[in-house]
């Protein structure tokens, strides 16, 4: 009796021992996976920000320093929808011509398919509600100035409620690399539009 008790509370160790075995060889594997599954989210994010700073350095002819005037741009500002037509009298159809039918609100247009509102739009997903730090300047290249902007999510915002001790180990490897701990859209030491994730 004592031999099958034995047995059985041996079979019930190796399989806890099995368990947190399999366990600590998939945990690297799963917060890899929901790093870039969040990644995903963030970058598509990330992208909406961009096109909105390239419509507003359009129209405007800077980049938008904070998101209070950006978002503002973005709920008034309205871009011309032309109809492209090919020139009649011209017989080699590389002529064309511009006429504008109308205007329509940037709002409508660029959030119209995405996941947030315009309202969110500083708000770095899965964080809590932190909100992306945003940056606009103007540097000199070349003898020209050239208008930059930045945007940064770091690991400890989109990453919040995950292994600890994984995200300051990807901070400490980012950083030891003179690499932003993030993801990072443009710059403001080069005229780059870029995100490191490119």
């Amino acid at each position: 009796m004592k031999k099958v008790l034995l047995q059985l509370a041996l079979l019930i160790v190796i399989i806890i021992l099995g368990y947190m075995i399999y366990n600590t060889i998939q945990a690297p594997v799963r917060f890899k996976k929901e790093k870039q599954r969040r990644e995903l989210v963030v970058i598509n994010k990330l992208k909406s920000i961009r096109t909105s700073q390239l419509i507003y350095k359009r129209m405007r002819g800077s980049f938008a320093g904070n998101f209070d005037t950006l978002e503002s741009f973005l709920a008034t500002a309205e871009i011309p929808v032309v109809k492209i037509i090919p020139d009649p009298a011209d017989t080699t159809f590389t002529k064309t011509i511009n006429d504008t039918v109308g205007y329509i609100r940037v709002e409508d247009t660029l959030f119209k398919h995405q996941p947030f509102t315009l309202k969110e739009l500083a708000i770095i997903p899965f964080s809590g509600g932190e909100k992306f730090q945003m940056a606009a300047d103007t540097i000199q290249r070349g003898g020209v100035l050239v208008h930059v902007f930045q945007v940064l999510a770091p690991y400890s915002a989109y990453l919040k409620g995950m292994d600890k001790q994984r995200i300051i180990n990807l901070q400490a490897e980012r950083e030891n690399t003179d690499r932003y701990p993030g993801l990072k859209l443009g710059s403001l030491t080069e005229a780059s539009t870029d995100g490191n994730w490119e």
